[in-house]
């Protein structure tokens, strides 16, 4: 019965990988197909084109230099920033007992529901008050905001899986509790850190609306936002969009190769214990 049970789970996961594959593998093959048709081609019915790199060539810019030096900096300021709060907020929800961490929960899974539409204005009148609009600080503190709550509730069953035995041994030796915290507990669960840091940077790198709405100088655009520009009134840069639309996804498919093996083991332990 076993064996019936898992021969007939083994088709169905096939095949569900293989449609999965599909819905994710044809549009990046389109996507990568049109960034190398030829403008006047790309509205057409034929699936026969003649390759050109032109759009590479319009596309690869001064301003696509800037623009992705900005999305690193932004990516990886916000990323540290979440980092640093998440981590010892999540493990204080995990150490602490009664109903503390059911309403700071539900206050966290509340804050991500709101719609990231609604906070834009809000935003916009604080930063304009602080004069930081149209520089990367504001951008970075609206990113991390909107990340922080996101990375607690997933960081927090991270620092539940740790035994208490460890943290009580090292507190028998003498340990403070910064020490125990700093020395035992971060080296257990640096993969759930490490995790999360990956996921945060992946969502950050390709936020749009806080990029657009307080960069109010073009020049200052992240790559995310630079991919708007391809699209005006008079019609759509379709291999221009495409093409950085390839470039924009090589760093990302980059850190994703290196780091899939941690992001599955990490996500796979965070999902036992909550």
């Amino acid at each position: 019965m076993t064996a019936l049970a898992g021969s007939t789970r083994r088709p169905v996961s096939t095949g569900m990988r293989v449609l999965l594959g599909i819905a994710y593998f044809v549009p990046m093959l389109w996507i990568v197909l049109t960034s190398f048709t030829p403008r006047n081609d790309v509205l057409g019915s034929s699936l026969l084109f003649t390759p050109t790199l032109d759009a590479y060539g319009a596309v690869i810019t001064p301003a696509l230099f800037t623009a992705l030096q900005q999305s690193v900096v932004i990516a990886t300021s916000s990323t540290v920033i979440v980092v640093l709060i998440a981590v010892p907020a999540a493990y204080g929800l995990a150490r602490v007992g009664g109903w503390v961490p059911t309403v700071v929960l539900s206050g966290l899974i509340i804050l991500q529901m709101v719609p990231q539409t609604a906070t834009v204005i809000p935003l916009f009148q604080v930063f304009g008050g602080l004069r930081i609009l149209d520089t990367n600080v504001a951008v970075i503190l609206a990113d991390a905001a909107l990340m922080t709550p996101f990375a607690i509730i997933l960081m927090r069953p991270f620092f539940r899986a740790v035994p208490l035995a460890l943290e009580e041994a090292g507190a028998v030796d003498g340990a403070s509790g910064f020490r125990v915290f700093r020395s035992i507990v971060l080296p257990v669960v640096r993969n759930g850190v490490a995790t999360t840091a990956t996921l945060v940077f992946l969502i950050v790198w390709g936020e749009f609306l806080y990029a657009v709405n307080f960069f109010l100088t073009p020049a200052n655009y992240p790559l995310s936002a630079l991919l708007a520009q391809q699209v005006s009134s008079y019609g759509v840069n379709w291999p221009g969009l495409m093409a950085l639309g390839v470039i924009t996804s090589v760093p990302i498919m980059v850190l994703f190769f290196f780091t899939y093996r941690l992001l599955k083991e990490g996500l796979t332990v965070g999902a036992v214990k909550s």
